[in-house]
This record gives C-alpha cells, structure tokens and sequence, in this order.
C-alpha cells in the first residue's frame, strides 16, 4: 500500500520547533490524521507547542507493542525496555507459571511486553498492575484487558491484593528517581504534560525506591526478584537500601540502551 509523504512544510515546521526526528514524526502524524488536512493541522500545531508526540498518536511503540497512551499518562521511555529484558531474562526457561507485578505501572506496558514475552516462552503468567494515579489505572486497565489482568489503585503496596505477599516471583518497579531539585532541568515535553509524581523521587530521587525496598522482601517469593530503572550515580545507594532489607543486590547496565538497573533478590531460603 502507498504511503503518502508528509507535506513539506509539516517538516519543515517540525523541524524548526527542534523535533530531531522530523521526518518520522511528521509521517507518524499525517497517519493519525487519516487524510483530514483540519485534523493534521491541528496535531502538528500541538506537537510545534511542545505536546508529547506519543499523546497526539495515542499510543508509544515499545518493545514492538503499540501500547495506548493518553494525556496525563507518563510515556514509557524507549531505555526502561532494558528493564523488561533483564526481567524476562531472570524467568528460567521452562517456568511453569510466574507471578508478575508492575508497580507504578502508568500506562502498564512493562507489565504487558513483560507477561506477553514470558507466555511466548510457555509461561503461564499471574499478571497484577497497580498505580497510584487514576488516569494511568484507567489506561492500564484499556492496555491489559486483552490478557484479563487487574489493575488497582492505591499507593504501591497498599493497592495489592493480600493474597500476592509472598508469591510474587517477578516485581517491576519503574519508580521516579529524578532528584526534585533537577525536575526543572527535565525536557519541557516531560515536567509540562507528564504527572509529578511520576517523575519527582526526591531529595536523591529514591524517596520511592526505598519504600519499594522495604516492603518488596515481603512481597516477593523466595527466590522473586525486585527490578527497578536509576541512574549510575543512584547505583550504590540504591544496591545498600536492598541489601538492609535482606535482599541480594545486583547492577545490570546497557550500553545499547543508555540504562541501569538495580536488581533485588529474596534469598531462595527466607
């Protein structure tokens, strides 16, 4: 099927609002306006005043996946599918079953590449989403119905069902770990339409993280791993916070994906 190009002067008018992938964006945009010259005027508008790309599609691309998005809604950043790989890597080949939490889910597309790679592999996945913000427990709930997993709302532990303490085998935590003092320094697309609270960490930026710490050794199953998105400069901090709470800590970095995760491992005998 032919695909019209984008007008040049869409291009041109993203380029000059320093949209580096003007091109790209420009042909993403011109396929949701669907051939309604109003309606593209109107989304390159939005996009040339600073709204996030990934709001006026509906939907962010990762890991293969188009999962929906809405405005409000934090966007999955392309370097957390980092933190899904390390997840789905820690699943032995040939589990069974797996118990999978995403914590501060947003949009729950963690959760969702997660649980959808993990039963590609034979694994009969227990999926549980949960997020303390109603429009991401709203839209997690659109992305995850396909695979029938409840999404609930409340702040991180609390939201949980109590019958997942101590079962769940795989927790992805994607917490804020931005220090409150540099939230100004962020990109405008980000502080400007994206909630605080899933942004804001902190005075370190692990103000959250900790208490995911603290009660993911509960949670967890023996042997369940904790896995959760920093910074390199966050990485001994955050590695002396699990280790307090009995959890065995481990650093994975990629260089492919500019990203660093810190993971948490409940002794298999505890």
């Amino acid at each position: 099927m032919h695909v019209p190009a984008a007008p040049a002067d869409v291009i041109l008018a993203l380029r000059a609002a320093g949209c580096v992938f003007a091109e790209d964006e420009a042909a993403l945009l011109l396929e949701a306006a669907a051939g309604d010259s109003a309606r593209l005027d109107a989304l390159v508008a939005q996009r040339v005043a600073g709204t996030p790309l990934e709001y006026l599609l509906g939907w962010v691309e990762f890991r293969g996946v188009r999962v929906g998005v809405r405005p409000g809604v934090f966007v999955p950043r392309q370097r957390t599918a980092f933190l899904v790989e390390q997840a789905v890597a820690g699943v032995a080949p040939g589990t069974a079953q797996a118990c999978v939490v995403d914590l501060c889910c947003g949009c729950g597309a963690l959760g969702l590449t997660a649980a959808t790679e993990l039963t590609a592999r034979g694994c009969a996945v227990e999926l549980v989403a949960a997020d303390i913000d109603p429009v991401a427990v709203a839209c997690a709930r659109e992305n995850l119905a396909p695979l029938s997993a409840p999404v609930f709302g409340g702040d991180l532990f609390d939201a949980l069902p109590g019958d997942l303490r101590g079962r769940i085998d795989v927790l992805l935590a994607n917490t804020p770990y931005v220090p409150s003092e540099r939230v100004a320094d962020m990109p405008p697309e980000a502080r400007e339409h994206e909630p605080l609270v899933a942004l804001d960490g902190g005075a370190d930026g692990l103000d959250v993280f900790r208490r995911v710490a603290d009660g993911a050794a509960s949670w967890l199953a023996p042997g369940g791993t904790v896995l959760v998105e920093t910074s390199t400069g966050q990485v001994d901090t955050a590695c002396a916070v699990l280790a307090e709470h009995g959890l065995v800590p481990r650093v994975e970095h990629s260089e492919e994906y500019y990203a660093t995760v810190v993971l948490g491992t409940r002794h298999p005998g505890s």
